[in-house]
């Protein structure tokens, strides 16, 4: 009714701009309160819809069940790509066992892994609904190019092969862990994950690429969210113009000279700012081992593995994951002492 009511509004040619404005406030204080009534699990302490209306996703704010519920009712086909390079291959058994199990759990999911190193990929007991696609991938000298190499990557196989395989694509980081379940409160159109460093920062703090000579560069002023590079996605469809975007600005700067202050992650912060996500997940999709956990942050679903991985002596292909302190932005060719 309040929907069709601000419509009639509008439609006079005499109403006047003070008029529009009330009519748009009482719509969204209706749309609120429908939203909230709808919400099984309401949270009042943190920020659950961003000023263009898309949900952020926090624990206790959706109902599993019901999204199950509807997810299977489509028969949709996940995609998950992650890239284990050089030394990152280490992280592999971790990432897979753990997504094997909590990504998508009881859903059809396809990994796909690229790797330069095929022949040192331990054997995975996948789930049945589960597929590991294992691809090889050219390596590079320098850790930046193997971080701004990938938006092409996942472009070009987008193109030739993901799109005839899955319907929706997210981009995860290797040196990660799964402890609770990731479902499909996640899937939607376009997709940022909220970074754990700088998810209260003032947008000032924020680690934006400012620098004009940059195709990465956030103007002053602007800005919204800082999302992180380690986990994003969407549509097979909105991930390609995402990634196709950032990659052509990758090769743009690299005309120029210049390289964006955190690489791929800086350009993707550019695209998601004008081309906004319609969904958000909160830190707790990510979360940073380095951090404490404040009050806010009811569980940690995926969190990021120490790089510096210790094998237990005598127990040959064991690891021992250290949860200490990690960084994003670490080195791919990160030097074990």
């Amino acid at each position: 009714a309040d929907v069709c009511t601000f419509g009639m509004l509008i439609s006079k040619v005499d109403i006047c701009a003070e008029e529009i404005c009330v009519c748009l406030y009482e719509f969204y204080r209706s749309f609120k309160d429908y939203l909230h009534s709808h919400i099984p699990c309401r949270r009042r302490d943190v920020l659950v819809l961003t000023p263009w209306l898309a949900p952020i996703v926090w624990e206790g704010t959706f109902s599993r069940d019901i999204l199950n519920a509807q997810y299977m009712q489509k028969k949709l086909v996940t995609g998950v790509v992650t890239f284990a390079v050089k030394k990152y291959v280490q992280f592999i058994e971790g990432f897979m066992s753990s997504a094997n199990k909590y990504f998508l759990a009881g859903h059809q999911v396809i990994f796909y892994l690229f790797t330069d190193n095929p022949e040192q990929i331990p054997h995975i007991q996948m789930a049945p609904e589960n597929r590991l696609f294992v691809i090889p991938v050219q390596n590079h000298s320098r850790w930046q190019d193997i971080s701004m190499s990938r938006m092409d990557i996942i472009s070009r196989y987008i193109r030739s092969q993901f799109q005839y395989e899955v319907h929706y694509l997210y981009s995860i980081d290797v040196d990660v862990q799964l402890f609770e379940h990731i479902g499909v409160e996640i899937i939607d159109a376009l997709v940022g994950t909220i970074s754990s460093w700088q998810y209260t920062a003032r947008r000032e703090s924020k680690s934006y690429e400012t620098r004009t000579e940059s195709q990465a560069a956030i103007p002053k002023g602007e800005g919204d969210f800082y999302y992180t590079a380690s986990f994003y996605g969407g549509s097979v469809a909105e991930v390609y113009k995402l990634t196709r975007a950032c990659f052509k600005g990758v090769m743009k700067d690299r005309e120029n000279g210049i390289e964006a202050r955190w690489h791929d992650e800086s350009h993707l912060n550019k695209y998601l700012l004008y081309h906004k996500p319609t969904r958000l997940l909160s830190p707790e999709y990510y979360w940073d081992a380095e951090l404490s956990r404040p009050r806010i942050i009811q569980v940690k679903r995926m969190c990021s593995v120490h790089k510096n991985m210790l094998r237990t002596p005598g127990i040959p292909g064991s690891i021992m994951w250290a949860m200490l302190s990690c960084h994003v932005f670490l080195p791919l060719d990160f030097t074990i002492i």
